[in-house]
């Protein structure tokens, strides 16, 4: 039985769908089945393999309704970025401050080409800076208070400050906004009607969007959600897409139709080296992040916003996309299970695997106590004298925590008790010490304790 959802801003008809046979209806059948399982009020799914695409949807929407999509964003970002490489108007080499006054020495070191592919050493937030009133000289000023969390070209990072300062680096070079630009250089290119989620100042973007929720997961009720994302984010998470706006984009980097050269596109999904974004991807290009798959490497971007779930998937070697959003936290949960099925129909879509072996754990030696911070985002390791360890992560608990192979831990789910994968902890190869914890892609340095 779906459940409703609801619209910022207006109401969307309700299709009405006759049964169908073909890729389509099995599409259809899957998406609806799962949707069902995971208590995820409305989703869309779009499949391309090769010539032919296939779409569904689930629950109470149209094809053309738009899901805040998160973090897919950022590769949108990202070829806006490299559409000024193509007009010569930057190039991934040139450090930010090269195009960005108030950076700072430091700040302003990181190549564009680092802070796309999450290798320029920024930190992954900035709470403090990021309101609704900050000014970009105001959010300029506080990245160079912050510094760095590790030198540029060191290693992956993730950083939506990365992507927010890319956003005013369009800006700088375009002299239009990071919405106009997206909207008139980028979105118009592909047909794709603007939407999003926050606008500049107190002023909205065109178009509606749909409700995020949270969804219990243990009775599957779902709860609608505000979006919460600041206008100072925005380049890092406010654009509102369909799947087949996602898959317009992704048919891109397949030789499709597109604003973007051919070389450009490629180099976006080419892997960084020393790139190793534990936790999210098999490696990340200029932008978009990359996956495994049995026949071929496939690249994309997964996004989560205020109770949603999308995700992104192109394998550019054979012609195949596969975009879904959903309107559920449980989305990707979802999309877990979607990938299996779809694997198991025969079209092997790549993803990342994570270790499987989470009970065949040890318990952490005490040393590993300690606070591990990066920019506003802040980890604490708890061993206790009988053993028992706890990762607390802005004061919430995950409990069980322990030890797997390469420095890798896993803990407990609060809201589930699922175990998962928590990160991996990173040693200093000058001393042999643990000196940084790798959590969802992003680096937080150790604090060592006042003696």
């Amino acid at each position: 039985m779906p459940y409703p959802t609801t619209l910022s801003q207006s109401t969307l008809e309700v299709p009405v769908r006759d049964p169908r046979s073909g890729a389509d209806g099995r599409l259809q059948r899957l998406l609806t089945g799962l949707a069902h399982k995971h208590g995820v009020p409305a989703a869309q799914l779009v499949v391309t393999d090769g010539g032919r695409t296939a779409s569904a949807t689930a629950g109470e929407i149209t094809a053309e309704a738009k899901f805040p999509v998160g973090s897919i964003t950022k590769a949108f970002t990202a070829a806006l970025a490299m559409l000024l490489v193509a007009d010569g108007d930057l190039d991934p080499d040139d450090p930010l401050g090269e195009h960005l006054d108030g950076l700072g020495p430091q700040v302003g070191r990181p190549t564009v080409g680092q802070v796309l592919s999450h290798t320029g050493g920024l930190p992954a937030a900035l709470g403090a800076a990021a309101d609704g009133a900050g000014s970009a000289r105001r959010y300029l000023r506080a990245c160079r208070d912050a510094g760095l969390v590790q030198p540029p070209g060191l290693g992956f990072s993730y950083s939506n400050v990365g992507y927010v300062l890319t956003g005013y680096l369009v800006e700088a070079v375009t002299g239009m906004s990071w919405w106009e630009a997206m909207e008139s250089l980028l979105l118009d290119e592909f047909g794709i009607d603007a939407a999003f989620v926050v606008g500049p100042g107190a002023r909205r973007r065109t178009g509606a969007h749909v409700s995020g929720h949270a969804v219990h997961a243990a009775s599957g009720r779902a709860r609608p959600v505000a979006q919460t994302l600041t206008p100072a984010e925005a380049a890092a998470g406010a654009l509102a897409l369909s799947a087949a706006d996602l898959a317009a984009f992704g048919r891109m980097f397949c030789g499709g139709d597109g604003p973007l050269p051919a070389e450009l596109a490629e180099r976006m999904r080419r892997p960084v080296p020393g790139a190793e974004p534990f936790g999210l991807a098999d490696g990340w290009g200029l932008g978009l992040a990359g996956y495994r798959g049995a026949d071929a490497d496939w690249s994309g971007h997964d996004g989560t916003a205020d109770g949603t779930s999308c995700h992104l998937r192109i394998d550019a070697s054979h012609g195949r996309v596969v975009a879904l959003t959903t309107n559920g936290s449980t989305g990707s949960a979802l999309w877990t299970d979607l990938v299996a099925a779809l694997r198991a129909d025969g079209l092997p879509v790549g993803d990342y695997e994570l270790p499987r072996d989470l009970d065949r754990a040890a318990r952490p030696a005490a040393d590993l106590t300690g606070r591990y911070t990066n920019g506003d985002l802040e980890y604490e390791v708890d061993v206790r004298a009988d053993g028992d360890a706890v990762l607390v992560v802005d004061g919430e608990v995950y409990p069980e925590l322990a030890l797997l192979r390469d420095g890798a831990f896993s803990v407990r789910e609060p809201g589930t008790g699922r175990r998962i994968i928590g990160g991996r902890f990173l040693t200093d190869p000058a001393t042999g010490t643990v000196s940084a914890m790798q959590a969802g892609g992003r680096v937080a340095r150790r604090r060592r304790r006042a003696s």
